[in-house]
């Protein structure tokens, strides 16, 4: 998941569904709520951390912080320098979960497709969408952190693009670098705030509505793929945290197109390499979440 989460435009809950834990991540995140609070009176910290499930939820924190910590260079050095190659990869890593998530919905009845088609032009609407200005203010900042960490959850959706497309994404970056802690610390709230009450109403429509809610996040993923297509022309641009212009909105275009319109070879053999390679990936993370399971 945290190798995910640092690539722009995928989420680490396509990565968290594709190995099984997606259903355990919502459970163990929505017991934590003011409850928690009476049963450390009644019976004490060991009991709130097995009701939260708190060695699960600490070792996949773990596992995302040092996935952020040993691979943003190497992935950031990438989708500089070799982005077909990356992008390649991820395309069929997200080609493979969505048919890994089609096989969850038991029966596709019209109500189901209408959601997945819904789904589908949300994210990919999203993803071609022009990023607004909101003002840098306490409040965006709270609503920021509270809407992007939703997005972190949803197969198909990153939470970092999200703070592209509203504009925060730059003043919370440099928040970081200048360790300016109020403004840390009220994004953090909004995280809290945001994953705690989404979580609830994610897991009740799991339990409730299953089919129903997979199929729209099916549709989240097929609607993410124009992001993670290898061929693309920049539209418009952003100011990174070094100065430099970086792609925002992109055109998708046929490997052909793309040599025409960039002068850069499309490498269409490496990607379809790599594509069978990410495809391979989560047909593999499949396999042993299965055999965990059983």
């Amino acid at each position: 998941m945290g190798a995910a989460d640092v690539v722009p435009g995928v989420s680490g809950g396509t990565i968290a569904f594709i190995t099984g834990i997606y259903d355990t991540l919502l459970e163990s995140i929505r017991r934590v709520n003011p409850s928690i609070f009476s049963l450390w009176r009644r019976e004490g910290f060991a009991a709130v951390w097995q009701h939260v499930n708190g060695t699960f939820l600490a070792s996949l924190l773990t596992g995302i912080l040092t996935a952020i910590l040993t691979l943003a260079k190497a992935v950031s050095y990438t989708l500089e320098n070799h982005p077909i190659v990356i992008w390649s990869f991820f395309f069929g890593l997200i080609i493979a979960s969505a048919i890994h998530m089609i096989k969850q919905v038991e029966k596709w009845s019209v109500v189901e497709i209408i959601l997945a088609v819904a789904g589908a032009i949300f994210a990919y609407g999203i993803t071609v969408a022009n990023p607004i200005s909101m003002e840098f203010n306490m409040l965006t900042v709270f609503i920021a952190g509270s809407i992007a960490i939703c997005a972190m959850i949803l197969p198909g959706i990153s939470g970092s693009f999200i703070l592209l497309l509203l504009g925060m994404y730059a003043p919370v970056l440099d928040a970081v670098k200048s360790l300016n802690i109020p403004v840390l610390a009220l994004f953090a709230v909004g995280c809290l705030a945001g994953i705690l009450s989404f979580s609830h109403v994610l897991s009740w429509l799991l339990n409730k509505y299953r089919s129903f809610t997979i199929a729209f996040l099916t549709g989240l993923l097929i609607g993410a793929l124009g992001k993670v297509w290898p061929w693309k022309e920049a539209i418009s641009f952003r100011v990174n945290s070094s100065g430099e212009q970086v792609p925002l909105v992109e055109k998708v275009l046929s490997p052909g197109a793309f040599e025409a319109a960039t002068g850069q070879p499309a490498l269409l053999g490496t990607a379809i390499v790599m594509m069978i390679v990410g495809f391979a990936l989560v047909i593999g993370l499949e396999k042993v979440s299965e055999k965990l399971a059983d």
